[in-house]
């Protein structure tokens, strides 16, 4: 028992004596907290989202159905970038009420697009369901991507970021430090190294959701795989940044984290951003996850050639460059 105390106080002055580390223990989740009620706080979010045609006002005046519950109303000008947005579940359902009787399109594999068709066909027996040309995309081939994104993007922050600093946390990069190596090689031995690992990873994790999810790929793999490849590099690049200087393995896995999470819920992993606050959806675009996302669904969903996801692809590129430059530029060998 005497040992087992000894241990439990030698292991609680470890974690006092290093101050980074306690400091983010104390404050990381209040911090999480305050930055998730930050973004979901003001109004009740909508439940269901509704594209409109026209430019009649989006009230219960212009027709019921518009006064329903829970439900966000979304004035759309493009048909065909509207009826693609019901295609990839961006949109809910979409509603023409220029026409008389009513038109309306919706995703048949969407339970909340079901959930509205019974509402409209509940208060207007009239109205139309107009075909979806094309195969409709499932639920499934919109969330895949998302899914295989979250991993690749774990897999680049916590396996490289942690063994950095325990290198130096151990004196390894101190032995390095006594080698010609300079930083930016021994940065970009790291990251290629990682790289390859997790993208073969991916690429195994996607073979297997193809065969037994029958994924749709409606582009070009070679691309999903630059798409992919490039992700990666930007998002173990970021995880370089951050452990260019830490030592302390507690201190980095909360800034890992505090990357990390934010990411999944803003990214749109799970569910489109289109209806969102306009605040959130550009702090979305600052993220890695999120342009790699929007790449890969734009190709395997859409077909899109790297012409189509030059924009996304370039971000990546800049936020590669910036995140390896700065890293490099601050990385230490041993403690401070």
């Amino acid at each position: 028992m005497k040992r087992l105390l000894a241990m439990i106080k030698a292991r609680l002055l470890e974690t006092v004596r290093d101050r980074s580390a306690l400091a983010w223990n104390l404050f990381f989740a209040p911090l999480l907290v305050v930055g998730m009620a930050t973004v979901f706080s003001g109004e009740p979010q909508a439940v269901l989202n509704v594209g409109v045609l026209g430019d009649a006002p989006l009230t219960a005046a212009t027709n019921p159905f518009l006064g329903t519950e829970a439900t966000q109303f979304l004035r759309e000008a493009d048909a065909d970038k509207a009826i693609a947005k019901v295609q990839r579940h961006s949109l809910d359902l979409l509603l023409d009420l220029r026409a008389q009787p009513i038109r309306y399109w919706m995703n048949t594999d969407s339970a909340k697009g079901r959930l509205l068709q019974s509402l409209l066909k509940a208060q207007q027996p009239g109205a139309q369901l107009q075909p979806v040309s094309g195969a409709q995309i499932r639920y499934s081939d919109w969330l895949v991507p998302g899914l295989l994104g979250v991993n690749i993007m774990f897999s680049s922050l916590f396996a490289i970021g942690h063994v950095i600093v325990r290198y130096r946390k151990s004196g390894y990069l101190k032995r390095l430090h006594g080698t010609p190596l300079r930083a930016v090689e021994f940065i970009s031995a790291q990251l290629l190294a990682c790289l390859i690992i997790i993208v073969a990873v991916a690429i195994g994790v996607f073979i297997a959701c193809k065969l037994t999810l029958h994924l749709r790929m409606e582009g070009s793999y070679l691309d999903l795989l630059l798409v992919t490849t490039l992700g990666a590099m930007s998002m173990i690049a970021m995880s370089l940044l951050i452990s260019a200087r830490i030592s302390s393995e507690e201190l980095s896995g909360g800034l890992l984290n505090l990357l990390s999470w934010p990411m999944v819920v803003l990214s749109g992993v799970f569910f489109s951003l289109d209806g969102a606050p306009s605040s959130v959806r550009a702090a979305a675009e600052l993220f890695p996850l999120t342009q790699m996302l929007d790449a890969a669904r734009a190709v395997m969903l859409d077909g899109a050639g790297l012409a189509d996801i030059a924009r996304p692809m370039l971000v990546l590129t800049l936020m590669t460059a910036v995140f390896l430059t700065l890293g490099a530029r601050l990385f230490r060998w041993t403690p401070e």
